[in-house]
Formats: structure tokens, sequence, C-alpha cells
């Protein structure tokens, strides 16, 4: 009973209790951040009650200066010599020790183009492709709203009025859909890349695209080939962007 009665075992018990408590009690873990954070308030707690009045604040350093100056407790301090540094050490061992990990996935944001595609019974080729609406310079303006006019039926959601990325869709997805402002998207790219994008969507990307791979679907059975390209034109004059051009050799 007088062990009971004792202010540092009293403490001790808390402090063990509460730990046991937030650390497997709790379900699903707690954060380390969260865990630490109320083990100190836990711990600030108890010395506050034992440090309420000088005779419980004497009470609770009698064993701790017994333990490191009465002759008879020799042994318990040698082994407290020895287990406090090797511990110590375990703990910064543990932190700073190199943890297995799985390899990052890399994910190619902009993957190389295939060679040729097929668009509705059509082969396509791809490389060195350039917009064909692009030669009718006097109806560039129309394609440009007809272009518009495509992108709001169908593209708006995802891609925002401001062609930011920003849609009312857009944030259900990851990654998120491509922000045509953004110099790092279609002023890099040539028409014919997003063609094959548009015409394949997320499902046409290559394996260099996983395990993060686009949501946008196949527009190849919805839009007409014209249209498609109407809507690169429109990307372009209303991001006021330019679309790479094929090296010429």
């Amino acid at each position: 009973m007088s062990l009971l009665r004792s202010r540092f075992f009293q403490a001790v018990l808390v402090l063990v209790v509460a730990f046991g408590i937030l650390r497997f009690g709790i379900r699903p873990p707690a954060p380390w951040s969260v865990f630490t954070l109320y083990m100190a308030i836990v711990l600030l707690a108890v010395l506050i009650y034992v440090s309420s009045d000088g005779d419980a604040w004497r009470e609770f350093k009698r064993p701790v200066w017994s333990t490191l100056v009465d002759p008879d407790k020799r042994a318990i301090r040698s082994a407290l010599i020895v287990m406090i540094p090797l511990l110590l050490g375990y703990y910064a061992y543990t932190q700073a020790a190199a943890k297995p990990q799985a390899p990052p996935e890399l994910r190619a944001v902009h993957p190389a183009p295939p060679a040729s595609i097929r668009f509705r019974g059509k082969e396509i080729t791809i490389q060195g492709l350039e917009n064909p609406l692009r030669k009718d310079t006097a109806n560039f303006k129309v394609n440009v709203a007809a272009g518009a006019e495509t992108y709001i039926r169908n593209c708006v959601y995802c891609h925002g009025d401001n062609l930011d990325g920003r849609g009312h869709f857009a944030y259900g997805f990851n990654p998120p859909p491509a922000n045509f402002e953004d110099p790092g998207t279609i002023a890099m790219l040539q028409e014919a890349y997003l063609f094959w994008r548009i015409v394949k969507g997320g499902p046409g990307l290559p394996r260099e695209s996983t395990p993060w791979n686009s949501a946008m679907p196949a527009w190849e059975d919805r839009l007409t080939e014209t249209q498609i390209w109407q809507v690169i034109m429109y990307l372009y004059d209303a991001t006021g962007r330019q679309p790479r051009r094929w090296e010429t050799s």
C-alpha cells in the first residue's frame, strides 16, 4: 500500500497508462505529432500534480534522490548508467537509419506519342502531322468559334471556363485536368500530340504514364476529326500560345 501512496509511483503509473491508451488504445492510430502533443500535456499535468505543495514535491523527489545517492542503490545506478545511453542511442539509430521503401513511381507527364493511331477505322500518322484546318486561313475565326462551342459542350466541366484545369469536376481527379494556361502544357506540344491525346484519352496512354493515368475519356467516338482539330485551334487561340512545329531536316 505504501508503494501505491508514493507520489513518484503514481506519476509513473499515470504516464504508463496514458502512453498505453494513446499509443495502442486508439484505432486508427493517432499521428505521431498528435501522440507526442498529448503525452506532453499529460506530463505537464502530472508535474503540476506532484508539485502542488512542498510536502508532495519532497515526497516525489525522495525515491529519485535516494537512487542517486544512497550506497545501497549502487547496483541500480550502475544499471541506469548503462541502460539510459543504450536506449538513447537505439532511439537515435532508429530515427537516422534508412528505412526500406518501395521505389518511387516515375510518371511521364508528356509521354512520346505513337507513330500512328487508328481513328474510326482510318490510319493516321502522328509523326509530322499538321493541323489541316490551319491551311484554311479564310475560315480561321469560324473554326476557332466552332472549337469554342465544342469545348464548352464537352470539356469545360473539367478544364474550366478559363482553361486553367479548374472545372466543376476537376477536384475529384488525380492527377487534375491539364491547365492550358500553364506554359508547360500545350505551348510545349505539337498539335498532333493534342490530337492523339484527345482521340485516345486516358485509356490510350502508354505504360510510362501509369499508375496515375489521366481520367480524360477517349473522344474518338463522340467527336469528329474536324471537331477535334477545331478544339485544338481554340485552345491555342484562347491562351495566346503557338503550337510547336515539327523539326525539319
